[in-house]
């Protein structure tokens, strides 16, 4: 679904013409995916994962 198919209840125009500040707040939660946190979150995970198995191998190889 996009912004383009929703009506405002508010003041009954298309939420992407963003007329009043519900519009415009229903417009910026439909265009913001929200990847901003769960990506860093992904990333710093994927450190620590690969930190760990570099301590793994590490003591595998007796090194």
């Amino acid at each position: 679904m996009s912004c383009e198919d929703l009506v405002c209840a508010r003041c009954a125009h298309p939420v992407a013409e963003g007329r009043c500040p519900q519009c415009r707040a229903a417009r910026e939660r439909m265009h913001h995916h929200g990847l901003d946190g769960t990506t860093a979150t992904l990333v710093l995970l994927a450190l620590v994962a690969l930190l760990l198995l570099s301590l793994a191998l590490n003591h595998l190889t007796g090194a």
